[in-house]
């Protein structure tokens, strides 16, 4: 299956420092954590990525457009020189041959751009008085690199193991040439854990130095996840049928 990349930004994914990476999963931590961050960056679209796995549900964008189904990469320049790159979306493909495909078309593209670490961010299942934030390597080199530098990577988590995009993106980068990590933050698993993708923001910015602005308004920010959630008084069986299930993906 062909990815198709639509350029907004004609430099935009040049001479990038670090890629991080997150889809809806469980609380939707990872996701929540990039959109959080590229709105106190003032982050740029630079680029969509489409794919024909991607359930053919076109919706209207802020400028009242109708869009295609796809990922979107924003770009965050920090205050000390680094280049960030954010990617993440409303969903992914459901059937795990277009997930791999997917992901395998993305990471060439990303090698092919030069990038070399990819952080992909996700919630794990815990319980509510376990409050943390780890690491999960994918090669042992780079596990010693980041040990060395402080970050806590952990060697048994998460027990279960991990499905879906997220998870091939992460184990797969090394193929490609890629340093990669998973960086998790426990929740209880409720949609729109804000607090957890808080957490999840504070340690990817000290364990890897990126001088970003992180969201101060976090009494706001959760009142408006929330509010976001609510359910609507009219049932929409269309997008029900059309949502992509992610409950038990990272």
């Amino acid at each position: 299956m062909a990815l198709l990349v639509d350029v907004l930004e004609a430099k935009g994914l040049d001479c990038i420092d670090l890629v991080l990476f997150a889809l809806p999963g469980v609380g939707d931590v990872g996701k929540n954590a990039l959109e959080l961050l590229n709105e106190a960056n003032d982050a740029s679209d630079v680029a969509r990525f489409i794919h024909p796995g991607l359930p053919p549900l076109a919706r209207l964008n802020e400028d009242g457009l109708l869009t295609p189904p796809h990922l979107i990469a924003h770009r965050i320049q920090t205050d000390n020189g680094k280049s960030i790159l954010t990617i993440t979306g409303r969903g992914q493909p459901s059937e795990p041959f277009q997930q791999h495909d997917f992901t395998t078309g993305l990471l060439k593209h990303l090698a092919d751009h030069g990038m070399n670490e990819i952080v992909v961010l996700a919630g794990l299942m815990s319980t509510p008085e376990i409050k943390e934030a780890f690491a999960v390597a994918t090669t042992s080199s780079h596990r010693v690199w980041l040990e060395e530098k402080g970050v806590d990577v952990r060697r048994d988590q998460p027990s279960g193991g991990a499905i879906g995009m997220s998870a091939l993106m992460a184990s797969l980068a090394p193929l490609y040439g890629l340093k990669s990590v998973c960086a998790m933050a426990t929740t209880v698993g409720a949609s729109g854990d804000v607090h957890a993708s808080l957490r999840l923001l504070e340690f990817i910015s000290e364990g890897w130095e990126l001088d970003v602005g992180l969201p101060v308004n976090t009494t706001s920010t959760l009142l408006k996840k929330l509010s976001a959630l609510a359910p609507s008084s009219d049932s929409d069986h269309v997008r029900d049928l059309m949502e992509e299930p992610d409950a038990f993906y990272i």
